[in-house]
């Protein structure tokens, strides 16, 4: 990923000193627990820890893949170089490639995982603090992008919150669900390497044995894994559509942060833009193109194939580094949001108060009209508040149908903003606890 759209922390679990290290890592403990089963010296094993403070050097491992043409025996030799050929003749022994590459992969996507889950909590920490900042902060909702019936900011905030939590739990289960490992040997027998190797290897490094791999650990796995980061980029577009919408002149009723001596447009000074969340539509797409590949890599030839290697070596960061930018990213627009609630609130008025039609609806019904004739008096009202920018409230107080079945008073009472937050409260309650 470009180093316009990452961060440090998550792009070193990526970097090749880290899979190298945690090659290495494998290596040790399945050597450690070979020599505890007595399939070889323990003094060999003990001096494969000789490298434990080695820099491997990335370099020279690629210098010896050149000529070998494999990754892992290429990183074997460059150990042997820090141990000596000696002590390194048992060195994966038993083992094949894919054991620790894909248990490295999994290593590395529970690291990830780690990480994204600690951005999640940024996040829902101040969509928590918006929402409760702005619980009675009436705005008009809105449906196919028309003026609905009221709500508030803080609802708003609280479903975006509900739904990133949702999200966290997904993230708990695709982290449970790739913190496998598999060290069984060719095709997954265990025919040259005994299960407890397996079982020590993946304790060492924070995973569960793979119950039956192949050569290659179950890539369902993965699939899940990558198509939940593909919900999490969704909910981040959701929210950032949102805000996009808010932003815009006819609206603005939120905007973005915009700081001093920040520019809009090369050519037009007065610019305000939504770059950020609009930033954020598009890291979601590149996050959503991992899901469909990693799909595709469930199904493999017989007990392995490769083709899922290159994939997985693109997706695999690049889905992850953009998730943590984004999520980074969305937490600050979130904190930082500029709210406008008078804004909101002539935007709400700006049709004469036709937002209450389904009140005087059910009031009519209520008052014995039929719902079809019910419907049929206030739309013919709405209309002219549509169509002549006409005050709702008066025009249904000048109808003579409508005036036979509710009172002035209780035409009156259908305007009360404060009947559509009745039950903000047990929403609250339902999404943050008591």
């Amino acid at each position: 990923m470009i180093p316009r759209y990452s961060r440090p922390e998550m792009v070193a679990v990526w970097s090749p000193e880290s899979r190298f290290r945690i090659w290495y890592e494998i290596e040790a403990h399945a050597c450690d627990a070979q020599a505890a089963l007595g399939v070889i010296p323990k003094a060999n094993a003990e001096a494969v820890w000789k490298a434990r403070d080695a820099e491997f050097d990335v370099a020279r491992i690629d210098e010896i893949e050149a000529l070998t043409k494999h990754d892992v025996i290429a990183f074997l030799t460059h150990l042997a170089e820090h141990i000596g050929a000696e002590d390194a003749r048992f060195v994966h022994q038993g083992m094949t490639s894919s054991d620790v590459l894909d248990t490295t992969l999994n290593v590395q996507l529970v690291r990830a995982a780690d990480i994204l889950l600690a951005d999640m909590d940024k996040v829902l920490a101040g969509l928590k603090r918006r929402a409760h900042e702005h619980k009675d902060t009436l705005r008009i909702g809105r449906s196919h992008g028309i003026h609905a019936e009221p709500t508030t900011m803080g609802l708003t905030f609280a479903r975006f919150y509900a739904e990133m939590d949702r999200n966290k739990n997904r993230l708990e289960k695709a982290r449970w669900e790739i913190a496998t490992g598999a060290i069984s040997g060719a095709v997954g027998t265990f025919a040259n390497i005994d299960p407890a190797v397996e079982a020590h290897v993946c304790e060492k490094l924070g995973l569960r044995p793979e119950p039956i791999s192949t050569q290659v650990i179950p890539r369902d796995r993965h699939a899940m894994f990558f198509a939940t980061l593909g919900v999490i980029a969704s909910s981040i577009e959701n929210i950032a559509t949102e805000i996009r919408h808010m932003q815009r002149t006819e609206v603005l009723e939120a905007e973005e942060f915009f700081s001093p001596g920040q520019k809009g447009s090369s050519a037009m000074p007065h610019k305000r833009n939504p770059v950020l969340s609009e930033n954020l539509t598009g890291l979601a797409r590149i996050v959503r193109m991992a899901v469909i590949p990693a799909m595709e890599n469930v199904t493999l030839w017989h007990e392995r194939d490769i083709s899922h290697s290159s994939v997985e070596r693109s997706i695999a960061p690049d889905a992850t580094i953009t998730l943590d930018f984004a999520l980074n990213r969305l937490a600050g627009v979130v904190e930082k949001l500029v709210i406008y609630p008078d804004h909101m609130l002539a935007n709400m008025n700006k049709f004469r108060g036709l937002v209450m039609s389904q009140r005087v609806l059910l009031a009519l019904t209520q008052a014995g009209v039929s719902r079809e004739d019910a419907y049929r008096l206030v739309q013919r009202n709405a209309m002219k508040v549509w169509e002549k920018g006409a005050d709702f409230k008066t025009e249904l107080l000048g109808d003579a149908e409508v005036t036979a079945a509710l009172s002035p008073a209780e035409i009156e009472e259908k305007f009360d903003l404060g009947y559509h937050t009745k039950h903000v409260d047990t929403i609250f309650r339902r999404v943050f606890g008591a």
